[in-house]
């Protein structure tokens, strides 16, 4: 049987490169992992201690570092994880499986973009006609009763961030972020007929 393997990715804020490493779970288990840029200025920390997972992320968004902690069975077995900038809402860490975090990091790098290129312009939303259409989707999946979470809840939260919109399971408190920045973010959620909130085990 293949060991089990997590993709982890992050963009440099000094190069502003993608930056994709994978480790083995043992590999992450085992001891503090550095997750080094080519460029060599800057690195993203992994140290696992118990039930919980430590990490600091170099952020492309301000240029800092943010400290963020979850599960360790999260971080070690979720199809993906994103850690979010707390001053522009943007990602600035992905977690999970190759082709999770490939697809998150490619959308990343658009919004990225889009960011520099706007940076003397900002308003309320890295792009206001992306968001308004990302929530009229939700608002019709939603009217269908599509909305629903896997602990069985189907009432709901609406968090609306700069860049995204996230979900919030009412009965477990699990979430859902939706990616709310880009064109390719609109295509994406009008593929979906429903939205599954990951709850949050008992």
């Amino acid at each position: 049987m293949a060991e089990e393997k997590r993709t982890i990715a992050y963009i440099c804020p000094a190069c502003r490169q993608s930056v994709i490493l994978e480790r083995s779970v043992f590999q992450l288990a085992a001891a503090p992992n550095e997750l080094p840029c080519p460029c060599g200025k800057s690195a993203l920390r992994v140290e696992m201690m118990g039930d919980r997972v430590h990490l600091t992320v170099p952020c492309v968004s301000c240029g800092g570092e943010h400290r963020v902690t979850c599960a360790s069975h999260d971080f070690l077995h979720r199809r993906g994880l994103a850690f979010s900038c707390g001053k522009s809402g943007l990602d600035c860490c992905y977690v999970g499986e190759e082709d999770t975090v490939f697809g998150a990091v490619r959308r990343l790098e658009e919004a990225v973009d889009k960011l520099h290129r706007e940076a003397g312009e900002r308003g309320a939303f890295l792009d206001e006609i992306v968001m308004h259409e990302v929530l009229s989707e939700i608002r019709d999946i939603a009217k269908r009763g599509g909305i629903s979470c896997s602990c069985g809840g189907k009432e709901w939260k609406l968090q609306v961030n700069y860049s995204s919109v996230d979900l919030v399971c009412a009965a477990c408190g699990g979430d859902l972020r939706i990616p709310a920045a880009t064109e390719s973010d609109i295509e994406d959620i009008c593929c979906k007929h429903t939205l599954r909130i990951h709850g949050r085990r008992a």
